[in-house]
């Protein structure tokens, strides 16, 4: 570990959401089926990532694009967990997404377009970004992309900042995590899905997984994280390779598991910790969000616990990958 002890950091949400979540027995498809609970809360990946980073202690600035005509539930949240707000406020509305949560666990989402931002918007958002870079050191982008960002220009913000020695993680996918991962971020962290689209072909063990983000290595970037849900946490970092399996946990919601392990690496790099206890806290952090409805740390004990049950070993990169 090369980084300074730190407790700042950016998190990034080019096209938050409003999401609407509902618990139910299970989804009867073509018919009606009745939701038992709901809730509508500010949510997107850098939003949800922000919630944990902040429960653990960071120093959040929080920046992206907001619609102009529904930010009150973001300006709340935003005041609760005490982060500084440096969204841009563009025309439009926020979306609204759907999360069906089944009494198994399984989650179902319905996910609508963002606002169309402008060239203005753009460069206001840039202007922002290039500003918090002169007194920050970490930023995590996360999640997709709004109408009128495109692929190209958000990989060349990651390389801007790459370029100024800042550590980005980047947790995004389809056209946006292909053009960014040739942007040199410092993370990446797809799951076995996104791994699968990636590379186009359906990898269904953690071995597939660990074969297919190895020629990723070759792109530059330092370090590669793949969730794999129940499997665990795999994380190649120069040339090592560690897993970490925690104990099977009660699911309760999948929401926001991707985007609690994104805090706890961004966290835990942060504070410098070693790398097995690192990967081990990350880990158990996001078990612990299956254990729960809605995103944030809501038991240092509990964590303590899984920690405990967590275990990370060393592996050894497969035989059958090309060394040259």
């Amino acid at each position: 570990m090369t980084a300074l002890k730190t407790n700042k950091v950016v998190t990034i949400t080019l096209n938050p959401a409003l999401d609407l979540t509902g618990s139910l027995d299970s989804i009867k498809v073509g018919s009606v089926s009745l939701v038992e609970k709901s809730n509508l809360h500010a949510a997107g990946k850098g939003v949800n990532v922000a919630k944990v980073l902040s429960d653990l202690g960071a120093d959040v600035t929080v920046t992206g694009f907001l619609g102009k005509d529904n930010p009150e539930l973001f300006h709340q949240l935003f005041s609760d967990i005490k982060v500084k707000n440096e969204f841009v406020e563009v025309e439009g509305a926020t979306r609204i997404n759907v999360k069906l949560v089944e009494a198994d666990g399984q989650v179902s989402d319905i996910n609508f377009p963002g606002v169309q931002v402008t060239a203005e918007e753009i460069a206001r958002f840039e202007e922002t970004l290039f500003r918090l870079a002169e007194t920050h050191d970490y930023f995590v982008l996360a999640g997709s992309l709004p109408g009128g960002v495109t692929a190209e220009q958000c990989a060349a913000w990651i390389e801007k900042l790459h370029q100024q020695g800042k550590k980005v993680l980047f947790d995004s996918s389809k056209a946006a995590l292909r053009a960014g991962i040739d942007a040199h971020p410092w993370l990446i962290k797809p799951n076995d899905e996104e791994l699968s689209d990636f590379v186009g072909e359906h990898l269904s063990t953690p071995e597939q997984c660990q074969e297919a983000a190895q020629t990723l290595s070759d792109k530059g970037i330092e370090n590669i994280v793949v969730s794999m849900g129940a499997d665990g946490v795999m994380w190649l970092n120069q040339g090592e390779w560690l897993r970490a399996q925690p104990p099977r946990m009660n699911v309760v919601s999948t929401v926001g598991a991707g985007d609690t392990l994104v805090a706890g690496l961004c966290w835990g790099h942060m504070q410098v910790m070693p790398k097995n206890d690192l990967l081990r806290f990350a880990t158990a952090l996001s078990a612990l969000a299956v254990s729960q409805v809605g995103v944030g740390l809501t038991s240092q004990e509990e964590l303590e616990n899984i920690k405990l049950q967590t275990q990370v070993t060393e592996l050894y990169p497969n035989t059958n990958l090309d060394k040259n």
